[in-house]
């Protein structure tokens, strides 16, 4: 999700939940996403995970941005479309079940989203994980042809 505010786009990060990130910052944040399964489509795969993650649906008219490789060996595909959290927006992710602490036996749930925020395009270029700054380019070029 983006947005303008003063003529200057905003996009809309979500910051992973769980113990791995609750000390992260820069680089962490991330596009919502989720995993896919084989010959499912990938736009309303995407869609479902928005809403997943940040408990509103998503809509309006979808600009593809293609796909990049994490480093950890990940492909993510991603859209963007313009839009605005509601003056009521209360972040309502989804949970996912981990041993937590380590080798304790003990299972503890956590939000798979944790902090949902808009950034100016500089400061997401700096917080967003460094192999989806693309997006960021492609959404720079989709808006300004």
């Amino acid at each position: 999700m983006f947005r303008r505010q003063g003529g200057a786009l905003e996009v809309l990060l979500a910051h992973p939940g769980g113990p791995f990130f609750q000390h992260k910052d820069d680089r962490a944040w991330t596009t919502p996403k989720g995993e896919v399964v084989p010959g499912e489509d990938l736009l309303r795969r995407a869609q479902i995970e928005f809403e997943e993650e940040l408990g509103i649906p998503p809509h309006g008219n979808w600009i593809e941005l293609g796909s990049i490789k994490q480093k950890g060996g990940k492909t993510v595909y991603a859209w963007a479309f313009e839009g605005d959290l509601p003056e009521s927006f209360k972040l309502k992710s989804n949970t996912f079940e981990l041993e937590w602490p380590p080798r304790s036996g003990k299972l503890k749930h956590f939000p798979e989203i944790d902090r949902a925020e808009f950034f100016g395009e500089e400061v997401a270029r700096r917080k967003i994980n460094p192999a989806q700054i693309p997006f960021l380019d492609r959404l720079d070029a989709a808006l300004n042809v």
